[in-house]
C-alpha cells in the first residue's frame, strides 16, 4: 500500500511524535508498505512562538496538492494540526479523499498551561479537525476515553514501542554523580512540569537530559542539578542505564515514550498516577505511582531493574505498527485515484 503521512512534527525537532512516525515509518517500510512523508522540510517555515524549534509551514497548499497528486496514495494519513495538517485536511475533504489523523498529544492542557486558554475551546477545535477523519488514533484507552468524553466518536487504539536493540540494561557510568541517582529527560517546558521534580528533596543526585523554552530558567532556579542536552539515542540509553530512577513529572502526556525506554534500559519508572503512567506502568510493578512524587521516587528505588526489562519487553515497534496500517485498510480501495479519473 502505498502511505503518505502529513506531520508538521519533524526533524530536527525531537520529541515523542517524531519518534513515533520515524519508528512507525521504519517498520511499514519493512511490512513492504510504500512511505511517502510530507513535512515542513519542503516548505518555507517560520518559528512558532514560544517554541522556536518547530517550524510552521508558510503557504504549504500549493506544494502539499503537487505532493499529492504526484504519489497517488492509496492511504493519506495526517499526524499533527497544523499547518500542513490543515492542508491536508481541506485537500482531502474536497477531493473526498477518506483519511486517518492522530492525537499525538494533549494539545489543549498545553495550551491551557502557556496561555490560559481554556480546554474547552482548543477540544472544540480539535473536534472539528478530527471529525472528518475516518479515524482518529489515541495511544492509550485512557485517551481514547477522554476524548471520547468530548465527542468524538471516531477513535480507535494505535499503541506505541519502543526500540528493545537500542534501549537495554548495560553497565554505564556516564552519570559518575552521588547516587541514588534521580533522572529525568524530554522537552523542558512549564506543561511538562519538570520543575516538579527538580524541587523534590531527594537524596542523591538529579539529572535533566533534553532542552526547551524553561530550561534556561531552570538551570538559574536549580543550579544543582545537573544538566544535558539533546543526546542521540544510543548516548540516551547509556544515560538511562546510569540512573537509578527514571522520573517522570509530566501530568499531561498522552503516552510518554521515554518511560518504555527507560524501562527497557532497566530503569524503573517514577511518576503521578495518570494518563500516560497509568497505561504504560500498568500494574506490572515497574514503576512505582503516587500523587507524592518524592514517595513515588522513593518506592522506584526498591524495584528490580530486570523486572523494568521484562515489562518494556512486551512493547514493540513492529506490534504498533502492525496496528497503525490495520486502521488503513479501508483506503485500499484506491479511491484516490479514481476521484482523480472522474476530474479528468
Amino acid at each position: 500500500m502505498k502511505i503518505m503521512i502529513v506531520t508538521d512534527a519533524w526533524e530536527p525537532q525531537v520529541n515523542g511524535v517524531v519518534r513515533t512516525l520515524k519508528n512507525t515509518t521504519r517498520e511499514l517500510a519493512a511490512l513492504g508498505h510504500r512511505i511517502d512523508m510530507l513535512t515542513p522540510l519542503e516548505f518555507k517555515t517560520i518559528p512558532c512562538p514560544t517554541y522556536p524549534e518547530i517550524r510552521l509551514s508558510l503557504f504549504p497548499k500549493g506544494h502539499l496538492h503537487r505532493r499529492i497528486n504526484e504519489f497517488a496514495p492509496d492511504a493519506l494519513h495526517i499526524a499533527t494540526e497544523g499547518p500542513l495538517g490543515l492542508a491536508a485536511r481541506k485537500y482531502a475533504i474536497k477531493h473526498k479523499l477518506p483519511f486517518t489523523t492522530a492525537y499525538h498529544t494533549r494539545f489543549p492542557e498545553y495550551v491551557q498551561a502557556r496561555f490560559g486558554i481554556p480546554l474547552a475551546w482548543t477540544y472544540r477545535f480539535l473536534h472539528w479537525f478530527h471529525k472528518a477523519s475516518l479515524a482518529v488514533m489515541a495511544p492509550t484507552p485512557v485517551v481514547k476515553t477522554d476524548l471520547e468524553k468530548f465527542g468524538f466518536t471516531n477513535v480507535v487504539l494505535w499503541t506505541r514501542g519502543v526500540d528493545l536493540d537500542i534501549f537495554h540494561q548495560m553497565d554505564s557510568k556516564v552519570l559518575n554523580t552521588a547516587r541514588p541517582i534521580f533522572l529525568y529527560v524530554g522537552r523542558v517546558a512549564v506543561e511538562k512540569n519538570v520543575e516538579a521534580f527538580l524541587k523534590l528533596d531527594l537524596p542523591g543526585s538529579k539529572w535533566v537530559a533534553g532542552e526547551g523554552p524553561a530550561l534556561a530558567e531552570l538551570k538559574s532556579r536549580y543550579p544543582e542539578v545537573n544538566y544535558l542536552g539533546v543526546l542521540s539515542q544510543p548516548e540516551l540509553a547509556k544515560v538511562y542505564a546510569a540512573a537509578d530512577v527514571f522520573v517522570f513529572p509530566s501530568r499531561t502526556d498522552t503516552f510518554g515514550l521515554v518511560l518504555l525506554e527507560a524501562l527497557a534500559c532497566g530503569t524503573p519508572v517514577a511518576a503521578y498516577p495518570v494518563t500516560g503512567p497509568i497505561d504504560v506502568l500498568a500494574d506490572g510493578g515497574a514503576g512505582a505511582m503516587d500523587e507524592d512524587l518524592r514517595e513515588a521516587c522513593l518506592q522506584a528505588l526498591k524495584i528490580d531493574r530486570n523486572h523494568a526489562r521484562a515489562w518494556a519487553e512486551r512493547f514493540s515497534w513492529k506490534a504498533a505498527s502492525e496496528q497503525f496500517a490495520a486502521h488503513l485498510k479501508p483506503l485500499q480501495r484506491n479511491a484516490y485515484r479514481r476521484e482523480e479519473s472522474a476530474a479528468a
